[in-house]
C-alpha cells in the first residue's frame, strides 16, 4: 500500500509540475486536432457519396423533357364500330361522330339515323361493302394531331423558353392514341410529352 501511495504522490507531483502540465496540454491539443481532422474528413466523404437528388437538379438545370413540335397536317381519327350485316348500332354521342360517305375499311357509311331504334334504344348506322366484325370509321381532317396522353383536363403543357406553361386546347375528336386539336395550338408550338407542372423549369432532351 505504501508503494502504491508513493506512486500516486509522484504522479500527482508530476502533473502539478510545469513539465507535466506542458505534456498534458500537448496531448489534449493533439487529440482535439485529430478529432477535428477526422470529423471534417468524414463530412467531405459523405458529401462525395451524397445520393443524387432529382428535385435539386431540376431546380438548378431543369426537368429533362421530351417534346414534339405542333405542325398543322393531314391526319386520320379512327372511330371503332362493330358491323353485322352492314348495320351498326351506336349511342347518340357516337352517332354524332359518324356521317354519310365516311370510309369504313373497303366500304363506307350510307346513312346515320337521327332517331333511335325502338328495339335497341340506339342509333342505327347502315354501311355498304363492310365485312362483319370490328371495323374503323375514318375521319380525315387538316389540323393538329397530338398524342392523347399529353392532354390532361383539356390542357397541354407547352415549352416557353425554359419553362412549362399550361395551355387550354379544344379536342374535337380522338381515338385510342391520337387527338385532333382545333384550337389552342399554333404552328411551331413545342408540346411537352413528359409529365410536368405549370411553371416548372425544364430542359428539352434533344
Amino acid at each position: 500500500m505504501k508503494k502504491i501511495k508513493a506512486l500516486i504522490d509522484r504522479v500527482a507531483a508530476w502533473v502539478q509540475s510545469q513539465h507535466g502540465k506542458k505534456i498534458i496540454y500537448i496531448v489534449v491539443f493533439g487529440l482535439v486536432a485529430f478529432w477535428v481532422v477526422v470529423r471534417f474528413g468524414m463530412i467531405a466523404a459523405q458529401n462525395k457519396l451524397e445520393i443524387y437528388n432529382p428535385a435539386r437538379a431540376a431546380a438548378q438545370v431543369g426537368i429533362p423533357v421530351e417534346v414534339i413540335q405542333a405542325t398543322r397536317t393531314s391526319g386520320v381519327i379512327r372511330e371503332p364500330i362493330t358491323v353485322k350485316d352492314n348495320r351498326v348500332y351506336v349511342s347518340g354521342p357516337r352517332a354524332a361522330l359518324l356521317r354519310t360517305g365516311q370510309k369504313v375499311c373497303d366500304g363506307e357509311i350510307v346513312s346515320v339515323a337521327s332517331g333511335i331504334d325502338l328495339d335497341t334504344g340506339m342509333h342505327a348506322v347502315r354501311t355498304r361493302g363492310v365485312a362483319d366484325g370490328l371495323q374503323y370509321a375514318e375521319f380525315c381532317a387538316d389540323g393538329f394531331f397530338i398524342p392523347v396522353h399529353v392532354i390532361e383536363n383539356g390542357h397541354v403543357m407547352v415549352a416557353v423558353g425554359d419553362q412549362a406553361m399550361r395551355r387550354p386546347v379544344t379536342v374535337t375528336r380522338q381515338d385510342a392514341t391520337t387527338a385532333y386539336v382545333t384550337d389552342g395550338l399554333n404552328d411551331g408550338d413545342i408540346v411537352i410529352m413528359t409529365r410536368v407542372n405549370d411553371g416548372d423549369k425544364i430542359k428539352i432532351v434533344k
